[in-house]
């Protein structure tokens, strides 16, 4: 039974949701084949969402950004904890290969972590990337403290995504040079069946109700400003967190018997960061979307320019967000006519598996 190791970042839960729809079509390509999950991300993630056989090993493959809340990044405590990574790079990396020669798999599939590409490369074993964004080019527009090699560090990751025998760059991505050969994919989704009369019923939605989905991933809000939208006429909120008692517009989404997927799938709006898997995903569905940006994210704007050309898109300031200012994007987003160019297929996640699939026979 061939074995596949995918190492995948925890920064959030984005990458892991780009690996997932790869993986379950690469899974009917080769019937009898196993997955090495390489992560931190918890297991409940994968739960109901990876159909392949697979099994948890739960080390550290990078650090991706450490942040505040959804919305910002801790610039100096993300370069540190970079620094303090790659302290002890030479013994990451040797723990990797150990780990990789014991498990024997086919091939390494790495999703914007790099160690797992320098590790597959000492170890002789193939290695394929990923990726919409790579962490030398996040950490590329962070500007660092003075007492850390920015230099030396970068030319590290750089280094350890060029080991990588090919990169699938999924559509839309940032442009890349790291890697000694890219190819292009579609966008990765895998986009839930919607449920959208059985929500209107539970939620007992009356006809002048829209039901707006509130969740920025993996990295959860702390807080929200309930009070003030409690007053925003005409909108039910689905918060993917806890909500006071007594909120008359908040709803939990863990209180609704649909996974957050199906909710993305059927609700009138969708309120997040413009992070891949959810843009993509509501790009797919032609969920309008609106978002607050962060501004330092490198990936941002190709994912912004993607929904404004193929979906419904509004931004909202974070100043507003925090204030709770959310009616006008609301109604100016669900005013807003379908695109004249709708977004193709998602046919990343099976072009992909096809490219995967010799491999791992």
């Amino acid at each position: 039974m061939p074995l596949i190791w995918a190492a995948i970042s925890a920064h959030g839960y984005g990458h892991a949701a780009q690996v997932v729809p790869v993986l379950n079509a690469l899974g009917a390509l080769v019937p009898d084949l196993r997955v090495r999950l390489r992560t931190t991300v918890p297991a409940s993630f994968f739960h109901d969402r990876l159909t392949v056989p697979w099994e948890l090993s739960p080390v550290q493959q990078d650090v991706g950004c450490i942040q505040e809340g959804p919305l910002l990044i801790n610039v100096d405590a993300t370069w540190r904890e970079h620094h303090r990574f790659h302290l002890t790079w030479d013994a990451r990396v040797e723990a990797e290969v150990a780990a990789l020669h014991e498990a024997r798999p086919c091939l390494v599939l790495a999703d914007a972590a790099y160690l797992p590409l320098a590790a597959a490369r000492r170890a002789g074993i193939p290695s394929i990337a990923l990726v919409s964004l790579t962490w030398d080019l996040v950490l590329a527009g962070l500007p660092a403290p003075s007492d850390i090699d920015r230099t030396l560090l970068l030319r590290t990751i750089q280094d350890a995504y060029a080991a990588a025998d090919r990169a699938l760059r999924m559509a839309p991505a940032m442009p890349m040079n790291q890697f000694r050969r890219v190819v292009d994919i579609g966008p990765v989704a895998q986009p839930a069946a919607p449920q959208r009369q059985a929500l209107i019923e539970k939620l007992r939605l009356s006809p002048d109700e829209r039901a707006v989905l509130v969740g920025f991933g993996g990295i959860p809000l702390s807080s929200l400003p309930f009070a003030e939208a409690d007053r925003l006429a005409g909108f039910r909120f689905l918060f993917d967190g806890p909500v006071p008692a007594g909120s008359t517009r908040f709803v939990p989404t863990s209180s609704l018997p649909f996974s957050f997927k199906t909710l993305m799938a059927s609700v009138d709006v969708i309120m997040s960061k413009p992070g891949y898997a959810t843009l993509v995903e509501a790009v797919a569905l032609q969920i309008p979307l609106v978002y607050v940006r962060r501004y330092n994210f490198a990936d941002e704007q190709p994912l912004v320019d993607y929904l404004h050309r193929h979906g419904r898109g509004v931004e909202l300031s974070a100043d507003d967000f925090w204030k709770a200012r959310w009616d006008t994007a609301l109604r100016e987003v669900l005013a807003q006519p379908l695109p004249a160019v709708p977004a193709g297929p998602m046919t990343g996640a099976a072009e992909a598996a096809a490219m995967l699939a010799p491999l791992v026979q």
